[in-house]
């Protein structure tokens, strides 16, 4: 695997290369340099090492800063991430919530066996089979698939990958405007999520958890597009249904929507 550290878009990893947005390029800050070294880690548990491409300066940094993460300490999350600065309003990820965002058929199915589950248990298929198949464009290695993915609550990552799942290809502006149509949001509080005891960092997510995490222990809201209220609302489980609620999205991009379902869940 090859880490690039520069001034890209935002953070990614594609094909066996991770690029690493800074926010303050060509400053790396004691979180930056956490989550490259959470990269490396993570890869190295699963029999790839990694190259860092970056300035000397960065290099010199990261060398500084290794035993200090190998002793086990943690860098505070910040309260915002300005790696990505693309949604309108919040220029960045903000850190309390995390979220994973499904097509309402598989809201339907997490919601009645009452779990977020892997790929690999979710759709019964094993990680070599899904690492084949045309919708792994990222080219991801066969151990991604035994995670359930997270991202920050206000990020519309989740909701544009629904559409490019449902659309079969990349979404345009008209998709993601006046064609939207939102996933069903699960989330969870951040400083809670990562006790899980199948949590992991890697890098360039805010977690990922293995296997499975069970919503009536762990979810803080789920939140459902109003217009699936009808397919949604008799298969909630009673533990949950506190828990779930309904909002209008009719008239939404995927920027307001992104928006409005943050700031309804954050305050539940």
């Amino acid at each position: 695997m090859l880490i690039k550290i520069g001034e890209f878009e935002f953070t990614e990893c594609w094909d066996g290369v991770l690029y690493k947005k800074l926010s303050d390029y060509p400053t790396i800050s004691e979180w930056e340099i956490q989550t490259v070294l959470d990269f490396i880690k993570y890869e190295k548990l699963n029999g790839r090492e990694c190259k860092i491409d970056a300035d000397r300066s960065i290099l010199n940094a990261i060398d500084t800063y290794r035993p200090v993460y190998e002793t086990g300490r943690r860098a505070d999350v910040p309260n915002i991430i300005t790696e990505c600065t693309a949604c309108p309003r919040y220029k960045g990820c903000l850190t309390d919530l995390v979220c994973h965002t499904s097509p309402v058929e598989n809201a339907v199915k997490i919601l009645k066996c009452g779990s977020l589950l892997s790929p690999v248990r979710a759709r019964g298929l094993s990680a070599a089979q899904l690492r084949k198949e045309s919708r792994n464009a990222a080219n991801d290695p066969e151990d991604y698939f035994e995670y359930i993915m997270f991202a920050w609550g206000n990020c519309q990552a989740g909701d544009r990958l629904v559409m490019e799942r449902s659309l079969g290809r990349f979404p345009n502006e008209f998709d993601l405007g006046e064609g939207f149509t939102p996933g069903v949001r699960f989330f969870f509080r951040y400083g809670e999520i990562i006790k899980h005891p199948d949590a992991v960092f890697e890098g360039v997510l805010p977690l990922k958890i293995r296997n499975e995490v069970v919503l009536v222990d762990w979810a803080s809201a789920v939140v459902v597009p109003v217009q699936y209220q009808k397919i949604i609302q008799p298969i909630v489980p009673d533990k949950l249904r506190s828990r779930v609620y309904y909002l209008q999205s009719e008239g939404c991009d995927i920027w307001e929507w992104s928006e409005k379902v943050y700031e309804y869940a954050r305050q539940v």
